[in-house]
Order: structure tokens, then sequence, then C-alpha cells
């Protein structure tokens, strides 16, 4: 055998050796997990998924939580624990993860008590996600997304006024729909690479600062009419469409924002990419 035959026969080894077994599929395994509601005044949640598809909403009858997983036993375990009021779900990697396993495939949904004040922590990686915090008690939010494709969308008023809303977004395609129903006095938004679109739809029952740091990408500014608007940049080379704004100085003004009941004050650090308003209703 010449050494070129035997180096293409060793790489073909190799390349084999790094596949996934056809017999991985057994190893998938599907699990619900769910406790009741035992009268808990306040709770901090704490949700990790590393891959696959997240669906989180709101819980319909009296539980504290109800997930359902679909997930490789060979790689990853899930967690569901519970003390001192702090509750953490999702999955773990075991000591027998493997890299190369397709964890696009698993499946995490969620659902969370209506009824309890939470600190809500959200971390996943390369999700598919579709969240609707609507419903939820929420004293506080952080989200965390690496490369992902992510839906959140508030669809009913947050009933307690928030101190801070937390986004931090990687490479990925982001959209939070009807900011005004998170009631909070600020939001921050840390965007890496890709494309953020934050709707200001909703009812709005205050004043509100948001900060967005933007690296290479778009981001895209979707207000209501009849809110008063303020956009500050501070930009390097990234183009910011106005439309419907009045430049005063280095700002951005609606029309209407002295008379506004509610108004939003959005400060942009972006470097490059674009910035577009749109107006809605």
């Amino acid at each position: 055998m010449t050494h070129s035959s035997l180096v293409l026969l060793l790489a073909a080894g190799l390349l084999l050796a790094a596949l996934p077994s056809q017999g991985g599929a057994q190893s998938w395994r599907s699990v619900t997990m769910s406790r009741r509601l035992a009268g808990e005044r306040e709770l901090d949640v704490g949700i990790r998924f590393g891959a696959g598809r997240l669906v989180l909403g709101s819980a319909v009858d009296d539980v504290l939580y109800r997930m359902h997983l679909r997930y490789d036993e060979d790689s990853f375990e899930p967690v569901a624990e519970y003390r001192r009021n702090r509750l953490d779900l999702g999955l773990t990697g075991t000591r027998r993860s493997t890299p190369w396993r397709r964890q696009d495939q698993q499946e995490m949904e969620l659902s969370l008590a209506r009824a309890v004040p939470m600190n809500l922590e959200l971390e996943f990686g390369a999700v598919r996600a579709d969240l609707d915090l609507g419903g939820l008690l929420l004293k506080k939010l952080d989200l965390s997304t690496g490369a992902s494709e992510s839906r959140v969308e508030i669809s009913e008023p947050n009933s307690m006024r928030m101190t801070n809303a937390g986004f931090k977004v990687g490479a990925a395609d982001f959209r939070v729909s009807n900011l005004g129903n998170l009631n909070t006095e600020r939001i921050t938004v840390d965007a890496g690479l890709g494309r953020v679109v934050l709707d200001f739809g909703g009812e709005w029952r205050g004043d509100t600062t948001v900060s967005v740091q933007m690296g290479l990408g778009s981001l895209e500014l979707r207000f209501p009419r009849g809110l008063g608007v303020q956009v500050v940049p501070s930009t390097f080379l990234a183009s910011m469409d106005s439309e419907g704004l009045v430049k005063r100085g280095s700002s951005y003004y609606s029309m209407d924002w002295e008379e506004a009941e509610h108004r939003v004050t959005v400060d942009v650090d972006a470097a490059f990419g674009s910035i577009n308003v749109i107006w809605i209703r």
C-alpha cells in the first residue's frame, strides 16, 4: 500500500469515527414534569437550554410549572430543582456528552405560573425560541441567547412595575413584540451580530428608557403612534432612517413628544449596520 493510500484510508476512518452512529436515535427520551402551586409569594426562576426548540408560555391551571422535554439521554439530563423559592429548569450536559450529536432535534415546552411574582432568567444557545411572557408577574427579566432565532411576545400587560428587563443577544435573528406590556422602567439590549427588531406596542403605563448596544447588523425600531419617542444615536458607521422624527441637537424626537402621555427614550450605540424607524398603527 502506498503512503498516499494509507493516508486516505486513515482519514476516511477518522471521518467515520466522528460521524454519529445509526443507533444514536435510540437514545432520545421524552419526559414531562410538573409541580403544583403551594402558596409561593415570590420565585426566582432560572431556565437553561442549550440547543433545539424552546417554547415558553403561562400556565392555565394551578401549577407552578409544567415542562415537557425531548432530549438525548446519552448526552443530557433534565434539571428540575426547587428549593427556597428558587426554581431551576432545563437540560444539563453529562460526562458522556458528545459534541457531534444532533442537538437541534431537542425540544423543551414549558409553562409557568401566572400568579407568582418572579425574577426570570433565561439562558439558551443555538435555539429556535418562541416565548410568550404575557400573563406572567415579572419583577425582573434577564434573557441571554447565542446563535438563535428567537421570537419573544408579551401578549398581556405585566401588572407589576419592573425596574429592568435585559436582553443579551449573540449572533441571532431576534424579535421582541409589545414591549410596552413589560411595564418596566428600563430596557437594556446588548446585541452582537444579526437582526434585532424591537416592537414598542402594547399597553404603556409609564415612561421607559432603552439602551441598545449593537455590533454588526440591523436594528429595527417599531413605535406605535401616540407614544412619545426620543432616539439618541451614538453610531460609528451605522446608517439611520429617522422617518417621522425631527432632529434637535444630537437627538431625534417624535412630533408629539411634549404632549405625549407616555414616553420612551432609546439610546443606540451601534457600530456597523443600519437603524430603521417604523411607525405602526
